[in-house]
């Protein structure tokens, strides 16, 4: 069974790519994006397997 490391991460609305490609590249997949606590901000979850022992 596959075991995973999560990360929340906040979104800039104007570099949400540059952020998730960034995460991407360090092998985080998107999970969900929800709103944050105002209309500007958005909240990103990440999941990666962790590596086997």
């Amino acid at each position: 069974m596959t075991k995973w490391e999560y990360v929340t991460v906040p979104l800039l609305v104007h570099a949400t790519k540059q952020i998730l490609d960034n995460w991407g590249s360090d092998g985080w997949e998107l999970v969900q994006v929800v709103p944050g606590l105002n209309p500007e901000n958005l909240v990103a979850y990440l999941k990666r397997p962790l590596p086997t022992a």
